[in-house]
C-alpha cells in the first residue's frame, strides 16, 4: 500500500480529507467547489486503488476507518505541502489583479467594510473582493482568507500582522426606549434598566464583574451571541445594550448614555500570510483597508 500512495492522484486525496474531515459527501463538495457524484466518484476509486476500506458509510454519513484515520496525518501534511506550493506561487503574482478574500467578523462585515469595499472596486476593478463574514478564526494558511481583520492578535505561524489601534465601545439605548424610561446616572441604575446581553457567552458578565458589577445572566432581559442581531436588538429598543462607538455614534436610531466606569476596547488587527503579503494586489488591498477602517479606531 504504501507503494501505491505516491502515484495516487492529488485530488482523490484531496476529497479524502474533504470527507474525513466534514462527514458528508455533500458538504465535502460544496467545500471543494464540486459536485456530491464526484466526490463519491473519488472516494471509491481511492479505496479501488489502494484495495481497503477507507470509511464506514451511515446513514447519518462517513466515519473513518480505523485504516482511514492512521492514513490521516499523511494526507493533512499533503494538503499542507500543497497550501505551501500554492502559497510560494502566489507570492510572486506581479499583477495588480485578480481575487482577495477578506475575512471579519460579522459585525464589522455588515456594519464597517460595506463601504471600503465600495470604495476599494472605485480604486481598483480589477481586484474582486470575496467578503468571509464569520465570527470563527480562518486558517490564512490554507487560504480561507487571504487578509483577517481581527479583535484579537492572531497567533498562527508565518503570518505577518499589524495593530491599527483600538475601537472603544459605549452603552447605547434607543430612542424608542428612553422615550419610555429615563437614562441611566450611572451604574447604581442598571439594575432598573432592561439590558440586552449575551446568552451563552459570558463576557459581559465577567467584564460587568470585574468592575465590581455583581452582573448575573439574569439580570438581561434579553439575550442573544450573534453580535450583528445584538445591535439590532439594542436599535429596536429592547434594552440598553453595548456597542462600538463610532458605529453608534453614526447610527441616527440610538443615542450613547453616560455610565459612571470604564469599558474595554476591542484591539483591531489585520493579519496576512507572510508569503503572500507583499504581492501587488494583497499589499493593495491591506492599504486600502487599513486607511478605511481608521475612522472606526483611535
Amino acid at each position: 500500500m504504501a507503494n501505491l500512495i505516491p502515484k495516487t492522484d492529488w485530488s482523490l486525496i484531496q476529497s479524502f480529507l474533504a470527507v474525513a474531515e466534514t462527514g458528508s459527501l455533500s458538504q465535502a463538495a460544496h467545500r471543494l467547489g464540486t459536485s456530491q457524484p464526484t466526490i463519491g466518484r473519488h472516494i471509491k476509486t481511492l479505496e479501488q486503488q489502494l484495495n481497503v476500506e477507507l470509511f464506514n458509510r451511515h446513514a447519518r454519513g462517513f466515519n473513518l476507518t480505523q485504516l482511514g484515520l492512521e492514513l490521516m496525518p499523511s494526507a493533512q501534511s499533503m494538503a499542507a505541502a500543497m497550501q505551501g506550493f500554492r502559497l510560494a506561487a502566489a507570492g510572486h503574482e506581479t499583477r495588480l489583479q485578480g481575487d482577495v478574500r477578506i475575512a471579519s467578523s460579522i459585525f464589522m462585515a455588515h456594519h464597517a467594510l460595506p463601504q471600503i469595499i465600495a470604495d476599494m472596486r472605485v480604486a481598483e476593478p480589477d481586484i474582486q473582493i470575496d467578503l468571509v463574514p464569520s465570527d470563527t478564526s480562518e486558517n490564512l494558511l490554507f487560504r480561507e482568507a487571504d487578509i483577517a481583520v481581527r479583535m484579537y492578535r492572531p497567533h498562527q505561524l508565518d503570518m505577518i500582522t499589524k495593530h491599527l489601534g483600538d475601537i472603544h465601545l459605549g452603552m447605547f439605548a434607543a430612542h424608542s426606549y428612553l422615550g419610555r424610561n429615563p437614562p441611566p446616572q450611572g451604574a447604581g441604575d442598571l439594575p432598573d434598566h432592561d439590558i440586552v446581553g449575551y446568552d451563552t457567552n459570558d463576557d459581559i458578565i465577567r467584564e460587568m464583574r470585574a468592575m465590581g458589577i455583581p452582573a448575573t445572566r439574569g439580570m438581561f432581559s434579553v439575550r442573544c451571541d450573534s453580535q450583528a442581531a445584538y445591535w439590532e436588538l439594542v436599535r429596536a429598543g429592547c434594552g440598553l445594550g453595548f456597542g462600538q462607538e463610532s458605529i453608534g455614534l453614526a447610527d441616527p436610531k440610538v443615542t450613547q448614555v453616560n455610565i459612571d466606569f470604564p469599558l474595554p476596547v476591542l484591539p483591531v488587527w489585520l493579519t496576512a500570510h507572510e508569503a503572500i503579503r507583499h504581492t501587488p494586489r494583497i499589499a493593495r488591498i491591506w492599504s486600502l483597508l487599513e486607511a478605511g477602517l481608521r475612522p472606526f479606531i483611535s
